[in-house]
């Protein structure tokens, strides 16, 4: 018998459990640091698939060696594909680092000087392009409300108001 290891055998079974396509973005206003909280996750599969494509880059998020390669794509791609208007006015994602969970890939940001959070206008086509069945969930939480969405391809924007 041989033996395959752990890592093309999880990627098999991720495939064959892995019929849809979603990202779940959570986005907290921290009142007391004044900032937008933003994590995104993703299957690892994915983000590495759209990566490639839009970069033309071979990347292995979990491979310790491609640290920094990754958090520079992935910082790129996040940036171009995610887009937070806070009170009407497009906000500057911070890219702060990412970690890799099991089969889910958690990237982190963050909008500094929100010192109050009303409105929340909010493009996000993080992961179109791999299926048209896309969807990507949104949690907000400000002012003691959480508030949640679901962009479904091709829709792109939404808004939350507090």
């Amino acid at each position: 018998m041989t033996w395959i290891g752990w890592k093309p055998l999880t990627t098999l079974l991720m495939a064959l459990m892995h019929p849809f396509y979603v990202s779940v973005i959570d986005i907290n206003h921290n009142e007391k640091e004044a900032n937008l909280e933003i994590s995104v996750r993703t299957f690892t599969t994915d983000l590495e698939t759209r990566i490639e494509k839009e970069y033309n880059v071979k990347l292995d998020l979990s491979d310790p060696k491609q640290k920094a390669k990754a958090e520079e794509y992935i910082n790129l791609y996040v940036q171009k594909r995610l887009a937070l208007s806070p009170n009407g006015v497009k906000g500057k994602l911070d890219f702060i680092g990412f970690e890799i969970q099991k089969e889910s890939t958690w990237s982190y940001f963050e909008i500094n000087n929100i010192k109050q959070l009303k409105q929340l206008d909010v493009f996000c086509e993080i992961l179109f392009g791999i299926d048209p069945q896309q969807i990507n969930i949104l949690h907000v939480k400000a002012n003691g409300q959480k508030k949640s969405f679901e962009l479904t391809a091709p829709k792109n924007r939404t808004s939350f108001t507090f």
